[in-house]
Parts: structure tokens; sequence; C-alpha cells
């Protein structure tokens, strides 16, 4: 497996008070399907997975994932984990335009690519953060290598095959929309849509004016010709490991959250619905989100001295039992944040807790 490239920049952003400069490596290996390219943050640390992202179609790991992982709270966890953000062929910054005819991997081959990276970083096991098609792909690979995956956080995913009516009205919306508001249509909401924030504005110059379309048209066929995951609670075929589902409560994937949710092994799954984030809630709610993960991974048996939020100071009394469950990695906990004020009431595994924040 030939390493074609690795490149050390620095990263550009704010840095906190006494904090330095993460170092990023970005490297291209190999894979029967491609080559793909992944950047490292960090060193690893001894007997922790590495946290591995996956990105959505029409953005790259910096405009999917920047806003979280730059996010204050989220220092403490990225001081405790390696990171790697891998982009899908194509999508990198810089990425050169595929040629006529190149025949993309399917989504199901995106996922058989990450043992190569794991394989070249020499890193056995992962957690998991991947976004729509990330979250897919990210889902097939925990299928198939479940003894490498120790938890996956997945947002906006839809583990389902499109049907005939979803074929229909996808050829009927491509005859009178273009590629990149089809795109917007998946990561945003119509309400969203319609308001035009500049966040809005921002992502839709960016996907608009892509000098690599073609490639995220191509990335965008695959996530429409996707498998279905064939979910189902009680089967061998489920995620095996911890898992937290993550949708925003006006978020055009919500259903196939739900749905998601409904099939999964409630002793292992959170269900987080978040309120007031839209479509993209680690572009919208980053501390929101960066605090249910903190959960999670407390939840795992990591980082069990971390840091308390403000929004979490203000109900720890209410969280404590429901995410600690004696710190072992069996936690189950269903969520669903709303924006009006209350208690949130605990409860035992698999019952619906009402978060509010």
């Amino acid at each position: 497996m030939a390493e074609l490239q690795e490149v050390q920049i620095t990263e550009e952003k704010p840095l906190l008070p006494g904090q330095t400069p993460e170092v990023a490596k970005t490297h291209s290996v190999e894979t029967p399907y491609g080559s793909i390219t992944f950047t490292v943050y960090g060193t690893p640390k001894p007997k922790r997975p590495a946290i591995l992202t996956y990105h959505d179609v029409g953005l790259n790991y910096k405009s999917c994932f920047q806003p979280l992982f730059q996010f204050a709270d989220m220092q403490e966890i990225i001081q405790n984990f390696v990171r790697v953000h891998v982009d899908a062929p194509g999508m990198e910054e810089g990425a050169p335009v595929f040629p006529l005819g190149y025949q993309y991997p399917s989504l199901d081959q995106l996922a058989d690519m990450i043992p190569c990276i794991l394989q070249y970083l020499n890193f056995s096991t992962i957690i998991g953060v991947g976004v729509g098609a990330g979250a897919y792909v990210l889902s097939r690979y925990a299928l198939t290598h479940p003894d490498t995956v120790e938890g996956l956080v997945l947002i906006n995913i839809d583990p389902n095959a499109k049907g005939w009516m979803d074929w229909a009205a996808h050829k009927l919306t491509g005859l009178t929309s273009s590629i990149p508001e089809m795109i917007l249509g998946h990561l945003f909401s119509q309400e969203e849509l319609s308001g035009n924030s500049e966040l809005i504005q921002k992502y839709r110059n960016i996907i608009t004016h892509a000098p690599n379309l073609e490639n995220i048209e191509l990335y965008w066929n695959s996530y429409n010709n996707r498998r279905d995951l064939n979910f189902e609670r009680g089967s061998d075929i489920t995620l095996k490991c911890p898992v937290m589902l993550v949708v925003g409560d006006q978020a055009p994937h919500e259903d196939a959250v739900v749905e998601c949710n409904s099939k999964l092994d409630p002793t292992q799954t959170s269900f987080l619905k978040m309120a007031d984030s839209g479509g993209q809630p680690q572009l919208t709610q980053p501390g929101k989100l960066t605090e249910a993960f903190k959960y999670f991974l407390q939840g795992m048996g990591y980082m069990a001295s971390s840091c308390m939020t403000r929004l979490s100071r203000s109900r720890t009394a209410s969280l404590t039992s429901a995410a600690s469950l004696d710190g072992n990695r069996s936690r189950s906990r269903t969520l669903s944040q709303s924006s009006e004020s209350g208690p949130l009431p605990s409860g035992p595994p698999g019952h619906t807790m009402e978060v509010s924040c």
C-alpha cells in the first residue's frame, strides 16, 4: 500500500489562551477502489481509539466538521483523542475533476476503503462521527468490521435505500432543480433555505461555485444509489457498538433517523433530537452536540473527569443517573431536546427523556 502524499500544515484558526497551533498531516493511500485522502490531527493515545469523521455530500471534512471541532468546549475532547478526518474521493481541497466516464465508488466501496486507512496509520479501533452519506458509510463499515468500532455518532442517517416513489420524486426534482439546489435541499430544511441566513448563503456559495462540482455530483449519485442497511432489532444485522443518533428538529431526515432508532438495540442506542438546529446540528449547535458527545464518551468509559459545561451544570442531577449507568459501555439513553424550559426526568434504559435547554 503506497503512500501518495504527505503534507504537513498548520491549521489556521483562532487560538484559545495558552493554546498552541495544531499540526495536521494529510495523507493519501491507494485502496482497491482508488485513492483516499485523510487528515490526521494529534498523536495516538495509549488504549484509546481514534475519532474518525466522514462528511456528507456537497461538503468536505472542513466545511462539515470545522465549526464543531473548533468549538471551545470540544478542545477537551480533541486533547484526549487523535482525530482522522476522511475526505471522500474527489472531495478534498484542490481535488482534480475526475475524467469523463470515471466510475465513482459506491457507498459500500467507500466503507471498504476505511481498513486501508487504519492499516496505514496502524490504528486498531475508532469512534466514528458521520453526517448523512458519511453516517451511512461508517454504519456500513461497522456492520462488516464490528471489532474495530467502539462507538458511532450518526447525524442525519438514512439507512434505507430509495424506493420507487423516492426515485420518481428525485427525477422530477432533477428536471426543475440544479445539482447544487438538490444537495442544499438534502443538507438543510426548507425553512432554513427560505430564510436564506448567512449560513445558508455561505454553503450555497461553497457548493454552487465548487471547482469539483462534477465530483460532488458523482458522490451524490452514489448516495442516491445506496443499498438498504437492513437494520432489524434483535437480528444479527445491527450495530453492536454504542450509537448516538442525532437529528435536528427541522431536519429533512428526521423521519429516517426516528425509524433507524426503532430498528437498533435500545440498550446500545441514544437518540438526540436537537431543537433549533435545522439540518446540520454540527454547524448550528456545536455547543449542545459537544456536550452530548462528552456524555457519550463518558458512557463508554472515557473522560470520566470531564469538565461540566454551562448547559450540563444546569441539569447535572437529572443527567447523572441516565448518563452513567455505573460507567459501563452498555449505556442506553434516548434524548429529545426542546427549547422550552423545564426539568429533565430520568428513566430506565430504553425510555424517552425530555431534555430542556
